[in-house]
């Protein structure tokens, strides 16, 4: 089992999941004080910002089902906790990847909690009329951060210690 995070460990995952959680907040505001509901700028193009208010999961799922989905992002923030204060041989590169996974859940729960829904914006065009789900920082940072903690995670032997772990929390 792994000791208390010293002080650097625990600056470095706040460090991230702060500038996160900021660029976010600063992100949603900009676009629900400058864009009407539905408003896109520009007008035409391949990425674009689209102002949408999301009270369902990513990509439309769960319609309002703020306080469900609110109760499922404070579960992944103490999972993601509980994983870095009990792994022994955890890395920078883990650290920062759960900060910006922090910083991204946060960013979306503290939309949820505030205002019963969360801002989209970024409308990213694939082909002809066919756009990706309209998103924001906070599901990119998500995103993101699990791919980098996910990479991290076989690259080193953490693998083999969660396996080594779970067993202990299972049987």
């Amino acid at each position: 089992m792994r000791k208390k995070l010293n002080k650097s460990q625990s600056g470095l995952v706040l460090s991230f999941a702060s500038l996160l959680i900021a660029l976010d907040q600063i992100s949603k505001i900009w676009i629900r004080d400058n864009l009407a509901i539905g408003e896109s700028w520009p007008e035409t193009g391949i990425l674009r910002a689209t102002h949408i208010n999301n009270t369902g999961a990513s990509f439309g799922l769960f319609p309002n089902q703020s306080a469900i989905l609110a109760c499922l992002s404070i579960a992944i923030i103490v999972i993601i906790l509980v994983i870095i204060h009990h792994i022994a041989n955890i890395t920078n590169l883990h650290l920062a990847s759960a900060g910006i996974i922090l910083g991204g859940a946060c960013g979306n729960l503290i939309d949820r909690l505030r205002l019963g829904y969360i801002t989209d914006f970024i409308d990213f065009k694939i082909w002809g009329d066919f756009h990706w789900p309209i998103f924001n920082l906070a599901d990119s940072a998500i995103v993101i951060g699990t791919a980098i903690f996910a990479i991290a995670l076989f690259r080193s032997n953490l693998r083999e210690e969660l396996s080594e772990q779970s067993k202990g929390f299972i049987g």
